[in-house]
């Protein structure tokens, strides 16, 4: 976890360890969003624990926005030009429940 409150950083480790982070990020003080980040090759990570989370575990789960980068890292020792490496946000939203229909007052008949 990080120090910010919500944020998940994806790194090389497999998908489901992130998808178990985001589930105990929502469950933990009743979140209303989480936070995805990650860079270079592990956006394709990123983005399968986010479908892997909406379309297993977390059925209300929707993506609220997604932001998309370019950071330009430092040369490397015996390198000399900076790399530019692409990043990713994914801001997941877990919906509110609905009213039930019997706690409305109208009734259809």
């Amino acid at each position: 976890m990080s120090r910010e409150p919500n944020v998940i950083y994806v790194g090389r480790k497999p998908p489901m360890n992130y998808v178990l982070g985001i589930i105990t990020s929502f469950s933990r003080a009743n979140a209303k969003e989480v936070t995805l980040k990650a860079r270079g090759q592990a956006i394709t990570t990123a983005v399968d624990a986010v479908e892997i989370t909406r379309h297993r575990f977390i059925k209300d789960l929707s993506i609220g926005k997604i932001t998309i980068g370019t950071e330009e890292m430092p040369p490397r020792e015996g390198e000399s030009r900076a790399m530019n490496v692409s990043t990713i946000e994914i801001t997941l939203t877990k919906a509110e429940n609905p009213p039930s229909e019997s706690n409305t007052g109208s009734s259809s008949s």
